[in-house]
């Protein structure tokens, strides 16, 4: 599987023109790269493809790869032959969400095919705070997260509000850094609805964790959150298609030995 995760995420990075910045604070007065991210942490990002979580996790180095999943929506990566490959290929964490929550009923995880360990989850987790406790016992294991605030996909034109989530898990677990990630163009190389996804280059800018103060309320956590991502995405209508790799693009071979 461990192979078959590396050809996978080769192909995503083909597919998406993956080009990857991370900042300067990974890695003080040199030039950063994937390799300096921490081991674990939580990812979140601005959502607009179906290219977006499996983008994020392509182009991390294989040693932090394995031990990252996504948060997914539970009502559509749960049945059929699609999930079957999602759930054996990134061990996502299914969540249910809207109207779902209020009725989701207590549970446990199941075993995959694939035989990797999974989670069990409280006896008593329910609804939203059941899904917090699941994603809180994932970075108990010593795994990251992938997750998206606005919950749901947009069409790229604008960042949505946040959900409480993430800053909920950002004031339990203090130790681990909640790294913002700007994606850009993906929701253009697969928009909402496509199939077949369109050759244009595609950027993953890791941000500057963003830390939940002591004593600072969610509402205004979420918006710090939500604005570095607004301020990092570009403008979708000023974006020129035809730009060239610049000096912040870190080669693959550099990236993923």
């Amino acid at each position: 599987m461990i192979l078959a995760r590396s050809a996978f995420a080769f192909l995503v990075r083909l597919i998406a023109g993956a080009r990857t910045i991370v900042d300067e604070e990974y890695r003080p007065g040199r030039r950063a790269s994937v390799l300096h991210l921490p081991p674990r942490a939580i990812y979140f990002a601005n959502h607009s493809s179906h290219l977006d979580f499996v983008t994020i996790w392509s182009v991390l180095p294989g040693r932090v790869r394995q031990h990252v999943r996504p948060v997914a929506a539970k009502d559509y990566w749960s049945d059929g032959f699609k999930a079957r490959f999602v759930q054996r290929m990134f061990r996502p964490v299914l969540v249910a969400r809207g109207r779902d929550v209020l009725r989701e009923p207590r549970t446990t995880a199941a075993a995959p095919a694939s035989g990797e360990p999974q989670l069990t989850l409280p006896a008593s987790s329910r609804g939203l705070r059941g899904q917090l406790a699941e994603l809180g016992a994932v970075l108990d294991e010593g795994d990251s997260l992938i997750l998206f605030p606005e919950g749901t996909r947009g069409d790229g034109s604008e960042i949505g509000n946040f959900h409480a989530g993430l800053a909920r898990l950002a004031r339990a677990y203090p130790e681990v850094p909640v790294i913002p990630v700007a994606l850009a163009n993906l929701g253009r190389i697969l928009p909402k609805g496509g199939l077949i996804p369109v050759p244009l280059l595609g950027t993953v800018e890791f941000l500057a964790p963003i830390r939940h103060e002591p004593g600072e309320r969610d509402a205004a956590y979420l918006a710090r959150a939500r604005q570095a991502l607004i301020d990092a995405v570009p403008d979708p209508s000023a974006e020129d298609d035809d730009e060239e790799p610049t000096d912040h693009d870190a080669t693959i071979e550099e990236q993923h030995p």
